[in-house]
């Protein structure tokens, strides 16, 4: 059996277990052996950290750099319940810590943070090593199957072959998203089993599947500077200005992700609705200035089929499925376009629709929405107000934000906060 940094079990009594060595756990195991607290981190992974390898695409956008007075805006689902962790450990603080732990940060586009070496492994070999350094005992392959209590408060850890006593516990065993990571929703299943109340669980931040099957005709094509809108029975719900990525099921990319925590919303609703995704290739443009545009274009092009006169103002692959879509007959030369078919076309390259059939599967989706209720959390301490000694962290709780950064520095901050509480407990119970 595995284990990385610390002294052998056998030689250290721990007085908090932290189940789940993701960006939560992790600092939350950090925070509370700093305070000179014993802490056993088990993780069922064969190594610490393996979802943060994977986000940003193996970059890891860490957090945002927006205000943190903006922070919370982000979060449409509890994110109030974030601001005394927020304000423990901000973005600043959490840039710091990687900063001073030789992790250099750099902010992209929409405040997105990433370290200088766009290595997501540099935070993981960070967080490791800090643990090490502050005397945590990780061990690895290790799944823990339950949490026992003596008299309402936490007693022991159970894995699959080992019992391990403590006076605290941190959950911080993620959500359902990408399953291949650890993360199965063990954590919301012993939290249940100890009455807390989990809210329904749905995909959050997840490509969306589309009817149309000219999609499949576009899978690969990324567009940037484009205006995506959700819709639902005909009435805009939101919309986000990006990137988005066409794919053989439907949509993807940065503003769809975002996007699709409306749709999941709606899948929560008894009574059927009928949701869009209306896409603007040119938002930049009033639909008077591109058909000015467009007129532009056909003088240059007099002599041009119209199936040959888009390639300036669309990638060649969109053409064809807009040529169709439009139903102006491809071979007709430019000049013969009349002005009803060239406004047709403008509204085309301005309200380019698609009908969301459903989410992609929730094991597909960035982070989970739902989760451990925050009415039984308290946000100052992320202590359970159900059972002393417990206390949550990360995607275990029901609070999700948004793509950009905002869900790691929950994760961070949450975490900050449990190992930090967790250990101040310990020693107010010495006392």
């Amino acid at each position: 059996m595995k284990r990385v940094g610390g002294e052998d079990m056998e030689q250290k009594m721990s007085k908090i277990i932290v189940v789940g060595a993701g960006a939560a756990g992790l600092m939350a195991a950090i925070q509370a052996a700093i305070r000179g607290i014993a802490v056993l981190l088990l993780e069922k992974m064969p190594v610490p950290g393996k979802k943060i390898l994977i986000t940003g695409k193996g970059r890891c956008n860490f957090t945002n750099s927006c205000d943190l007075s903006e922070f919370t805006r982000h979060f449409p689902n509890n994110g109030m319940f974030l601001n005394s962790a927020l304000r423990a450990f901000d973005n600043l603080d959490l840039i710091d810590f990687f900063s001073s732990h030789g992790v250099p940060a750099k902010v992209e586009r929409g405040g997105r943070v990433f370290p200088e070496s766009d290595q997501a492994r540099d935070i993981v070999k960070a967080l490791v090593k800090c643990a090490q350094d502050a005397g945590v005992l990780i061990r690895t392959n290790q799944s823990v199957k339950s949490i026992h209590l003596n008299a309402g408060s936490v007693a022991a850890v159970v894995t699959e072959g080992e019992k391990f006593s403590a006076e605290a516990v941190i959950l911080a065993t993620g959500g359902l998203s990408y399953p291949g990571t650890g993360s199965t929703g063990d954590g919301y299943r012993m939290a249940k089993e100890l009455g807390h109340t989990v809210t329904p669980l749905r995909p959050a931040l997840v490509p969306l599947e589309t009817r149309e099957p000219w999609v499949r005709d576009l899978q690969g094509l990324s567009l940037k500077n484009v205006e995506a809108t959700v819709k639902v029975d005909g009435k805009k719900v939101d919309s986000e200005f990006g990137e988005l990525l066409f794919t053989h099921f439907g949509l993807s990319g940065p503003i769809i992700l975002s996007l699709s925590q409306a749709v999941s919303a709606m899948q929560k609703k008894v009574t059927p609705a009928v949701v869009t995704i209306e896409i603007n290739l040119k938002p930049a443009l009033t639909h008077e200035m591109l058909d000015k545009r467009l007129q532009r274009d056909f003088s240059a092009f007099t002599r041009k089929q119209f199936k040959n006169s888009l390639g300036e103002l669309l990638p060649a692959k969109m053409i064809p499925v807009i040529v169709e879509l439009s139903e102006i007959f491809p071979e007709k030369p430019v000049h013969q376009i009349t002005k009803e078919e060239r406004v047709r076309l403008v509204e085309l390259l301005q309200n380019l629709k698609l009908t969301v059939s459903n989410t992609r599967p929730i094991a597909e989706a960035v982070v989970t929405s739902g989760g451990v209720s925050v009415k039984e959390i308290n946000p100052k301490t992320m202590e359970s107000r159900l059972i002393r000694g417990l206390f949550f962290a990360g995607e275990i709780i029901d609070v999700d934000g948004y793509t950009g950064g905002y869900n790691l520095q929950a994760a961070f901050s949450t975490g900050y906060v449990a190992g930090s509480a967790a250990a101040e407990w310990i020693a107010a119970a010495k006392k």
